[in-house]
């Protein structure tokens, strides 16, 4: 499928992309165009284009705004010192769409036309990836239902678009430990639910967690599943893991209620190939408490797109406090090792970098 190219009648100036790239926050700035592609049942995927950025235009009977028919990806595009841009790992996220529209009854998308979308949209867009350290062109493709139909059903007509971001530190400046406050009061997923989709729905329900959170002085919050001992699910939008004394890396395993991370996929093979030994099992809240208490536990980071890795300074449960011992070792080791193969002065033996201009 060939892409219509539709340049910008007023693209930003050099000078007003410059000063955006000099402080580009977290998705506040957004570069000139967005990729699209349509969907109906009769045509299947047609009419990709690269247009101007700017607002939708949606019938209010779009399903989407009524029934929540929506799926969502985040990547990043890094710019490397020869002046090429790469992503990592596009395949993990094109097959992650797909299983997200699976389960939200929306068509799938062919994992070469995902790929090219990025390519497309970057290649127009390309003066805005930041070169900063730590920073990235944030990519967001998402998909959702525009058939303006009231039914409850699948809907018959859908958009895919892809829209860029640039970004600097997720939570802002140097890397520093955060404190996580402990819901007690909400869940995140429960089984047979929408857990392991990548859909707005999971992350609105997480949102007045969240905002306990921020109210406690916590910049985010963790889940737990109150069915199995209060077994740790994910944060709000990370994925956790434990470091243990004696080498070996402990994650919640995934059972159908927690997002399989691309970025948790890839620390547990950086940390596979150094020789640490990866346990993927359930971790009740209790068995981290007395994993720090009795140094058995000496780190704990969470990991995503937006934030690649962070560590786990407090655990805020009520009156409650589970220390960490801030940004350990291997935390730091394992991050500098990922942020290396993103941004090209790290060897890429497992072939993750795809180029993108």
């Amino acid at each position: 499928m060939q892409f219509e190219i539709v340049d910008h009648p007023a693209p930003r100036s050099a000078e007003q992309i410059k000063s955006i790239l000099a402080d580009p926050g977290f998705g506040t700035n957004f570069s000139d165009h967005t990729a699209v592609i349509d969907w109906t049942e009769q045509r299947g995927w047609h009419h990709a284009r690269v247009e101007p950025y700017g607002p939708i235009a949606l019938d209010p009977a779009a399903s989407v705004l009524h029934y929540s028919q929506e799926v969502f990806e985040g990547m990043k595009a890094y710019l490397h010192s020869d002046g090429s841009i790469y992503t990592f790992r596009p395949e993990a996220n094109a097959a992650r769409l797909n299983k997200s529209a699976r389960r939200m009854a929306l068509p799938e998308l062919d994992e070469q036309l995902f790929i090219a979308s990025l390519e497309q949209l970057v290649r127009a867009d390309k003066a805005w990836v930041p070169g900063g350290e730590g920073e990235a062109l944030y990519l967001r493709p998402f998909m959702f239902a525009t058939e303006a139909f009231l039914g409850v059903r699948a809907a018959k007509e859908v958009t895919y678009r892809v829209i860029a971001s640039p970004a600097g530190n997720y939570f802002g400046g140097e890397l520093k430990p955060v404190r996580i406050w402990v819901s007690r009061d909400y869940v995140r997923a429960a089984p047979g639910g929408t857990g392991e989709a990548k859909t707005g729905g999971n992350y609105a329900g997480s949102l007045i967690a969240q905002q306990q959170a921020a109210e406690h002085g916590c910049q985010q919050v963790l889940f737990l599943d109150p069915l199995h001992e209060n077994a740790v699910e994910e944060l709000g939008g990370m994925n956790v893991f434990l470091v243990t004394n004696d080498g070996r890396l402990l994650t919640p395993e995934l059972t159908g209620t927690i997002l399989e991370g691309i970025t948790r996929s890839s620390v547990i093979q950086l940390a596979k190939d150094r020789g640490l030994t990866v346990e993927e099992r359930r971790i009740t809240l209790d068995e981290w408490d007395r994993g720090v208490r009795s140094g058995e536990i000496t780190e704990a980071f969470a990991c995503g797109t937006a934030a690649v890795i962070t560590p786990i300074g407090e655990l805020v449960d009520g009156d409650h406090r589970i220390a960490s011992t801030g940004t350990g070792e291997v935390t730091q080791s394992l991050r500098d090792e990922l942020l290396g193969i993103q941004t090209g002065t790290v060897e890429d033996r497992h072939g993750w970098l795809h180029r993108l201009a």
